[in-house]
This record gives C-alpha cells, structure tokens and sequence, in this order.
C-alpha cells in the first residue's frame, strides 16, 4: 500500500466568508439606533455649515466654542457609524470597543 492512499485528506478546506462591499454591515445599530446616528451626523454638519456662514460677530467666544463643538459632534458620530458599520467592531472586538 502506498503512504498516499492511507493518508488521504479528512478535513474540508474551510470556505471564506463572502466579501461585503467596504466591510459594511447594519448588524450593530439595529433599529432606532443607524437613524438617530445618521440623523446625529446630518444635525451637527448642518451647524458647522451655519457656523460658517455667520461673517461678522462682536464678541466670537460663543461662536467659537459652538464651532468647536458642532465640529467635535461631527467628527465623532461619523467615527461611531464608522465603527459600527464596518469589519472594524470585529476586528478589535466588543470589548475593546466599547471601553474605548
């Protein structure tokens, strides 16, 4: 007997997940939670956009302390939906995600 007929393969290769496009996924904002994001994104791009427009003001304090947080909201909730719409929850895992 040959060693290749006693040793032949047992196992199946094991098939690759299918490819979602850019890694998307909605598994983990279901229901309320993908609109109040989104809504969360559009809200605060809306106030950086109305920021910008106001050309002269007086006293700009408020106005820049408005700016930085519309732009600080922005940025953060698109970092949310990034996260959380993407393979990148998997990739670092719940955990790691969640204290962060």
């Amino acid at each position: 007997m040959e060693n290749g007929a006693v040793y032949n393969e047992t196992t199946e290769p094991q098939a690759k997940p299918p490819r979602r496009p850019f890694g998307c996924t909605l598994r983990h904002l279901r229901g309320w939670r993908l609109p109040t994001k989104a809504l969360q994104a559009i809200l605060s791009l809306l106030a950086v956009i109305c920021e910008e427009i106001v050309e002269d003001c007086f006293k700009c304090g408020g106005l820049y302390f408005f700016e930085f947080i519309s732009c600080s909201a922005f940025l953060l909730s698109l970092l949310i939906l990034c996260v959380y719409c993407t393979d990148v929850y998997e990739t670092f895992g719940e955990d790691k995600v969640q204290r962060v």
